[in-house]
């Protein structure tokens, strides 16, 4: 974990997310919280992860998500190197997938 973001004021926004149920809560939560652009930027992110996890190519993950090769490698640097969170959210919505179809 980052020490650098460790404080009270992260720890009761992430109780806060913690705290939705579904979707649309997920939607009214960060609209009230974040810009368009913000939301959007994560949103890109966290698709070009999934791409990138998928094996992508990043000629193709600049062509379906628009984000510049410099935000492909960020993110392909917190995949290789940071605290796993992509990793498990991954694993997690792939149970859940799972679940679903059976």
């Amino acid at each position: 974990m980052n020490p650098k973001i460790k404080n009270k004021s992260t720890d009761l926004l992430f109780k806060a997310i913690l705290s939705l149920k579904n979707v649309e809560e997920c939607y009214r939560f960060f609209d009230d919280l974040c810009t368009v652009p913000e939301l959007k930027a994560m949103a890109q992110r966290y698709s070009v992860a999934k791409m990138l996890n998928e094996g992508e190519i990043y000629n193709d993950i600049v062509k379906e998500t628009g984000a510049s090769t410099a935000t492909i490698s960020r993110v392909n640097r917190s995949l290789n190197y940071g605290s796993e969170g992509y990793s498990l959210t991954f694993e997690r919505l792939g149970e859940d997938i799972t679940e679903e179809n059976e």
